[in-house]
């Protein structure tokens, strides 16, 4: 499972091998099961949304147009690490080249920054839609939303380009041996024969940046969404209202503390906290919240979830017909 022993070279490797989760390897099978299923389920939940949203015309508002995006986004997440990590996990197939290597790398974290801002203008759209309902298609129009869908997407790409690039031009000439699942790339770095900091600094500094922003924004949202709600007269509208930013506020958690958490450990606690724990943190903001997002935002959501019953109705009724 752990792949071919240490190679040691002096030129660049062509090739990495990545270990999976040191530790755990007589827990590989069903890891790669686990993950099987969450990928699975993370697949059909989000290609469902981005089908609905995109045929059924009147699930143009903007709330359902951010989520067709972070659908498309968690998709995009999940596949360019699931695979691999189950191929790793079932099979040992544990090589990746240099090149597929930094590729991965660079869309992981694309896609996590991406992934927090559009938390972020979701819980800005959650704002509007709650306390001032009245202004809302004035504020969120169509250019407004492209304009925060541009704005994420540059701001992730800003950020991260430069990560990825110092990380592959490092010079390595020791093991090419991943102590990860994935590329990520405190564990690449620490593979180089020269000072990884200044790349692992930037990735610090850049992640506490971009995350630390949009939490505080978004708790802002929240607090200003929950006071209006406890401002209601209607208990149920009560209930109802702070059932959903519940569930919201424990999708968010699931995203934002193990990620977080993984990187402060890597960097504060690698001698206290074991090394598998740190790549299952590293691991889990990865595949958890693609699989849940669909349920939370999309399934609880009454207009998705009568579309989705009603294009399975409707396939389901016209292969009937056509095998009849």
């Amino acid at each position: 499972m752990l792949g071919p022993p240490y190679n040691h070279t002096m030129e660049t490797p062509t090739t990495f091998f990545l270990v999976g989760i040191p530790g755990l390897q007589s827990s590989h099978l069903w890891l790669a099961i686990s993950l099987s299923a969450m990928y699975i389920i993370a697949l059909l939940g989000n290609t469902l949304i981005v089908t609905v949203i995109w045929m059924d015309s009147t699930l143009q508002e903007p709330m359902f147009c951010f989520l067709c995006v972070l659908a498309a986004v968690d998709i995009a997440m999940a596949s360019s690490v699931v695979p691999k990590m189950v191929s790793i996990f079932s099979s040992g197939g544990s090589s990746i080249s240099f090149n597929a290597c930094f590729t991965q790398m660079y869309f992981v974290h694309v896609a996590t920054a991406m992934e927090t801002g559009l938390l972020l203008v979701m819980a800005f759209d959650r704002y509007i839609a709650i306390c001032k309902p009245l202004h809302y298609k004035r504020i969120l129009t169509p250019q407004v939303m492209l304009g925060m869908s541009v704005t994420i997407t540059i701001r992730a790409v800003i950020f991260m380009t430069p990560l990825s690039w110092m990380v592959s031009h490092l010079p390595f000439c020791g093991s090419n041996m991943v102590l990860h699942s994935y590329c990520e790339h405190i564990a690449v770095a620490k593979l180089a024969c020269s000072d990884p900091m200044p790349s692992s600094l930037y990735s610090l500094i850049g992640s506490s940046i971009i995350v630390g922003s949009d939490v505080v924004f978004i708790a802002a949202s929240y607090s200003l969404i929950l006071r209006a709600v406890f401002g209601l007269s209607s208990k149920n509208a009560q209930l109802k209202a702070l059932s959903t930013c519940g569930s919201h506020v424990v999708v968010m958690a699931l995203y934002y503390l193990p990620g977080m958490a993984s990187i402060y450990v890597a960097w504060l606690g690698q001698d206290i906290v074991p090394l598998h724990t740190q790549v299952l943190l590293a691991d889990l903001y990865l595949v958890i919240p693609p699989a849940l997002n669909p349920i939370i935002y999309g399934l609880r959501t009454k207009q998705i979830r009568e579309r989705i019953w009603s294009l399975l109705m409707h396939c389901l009724f016209d292969h009937s017909i056509l095998g009849s």
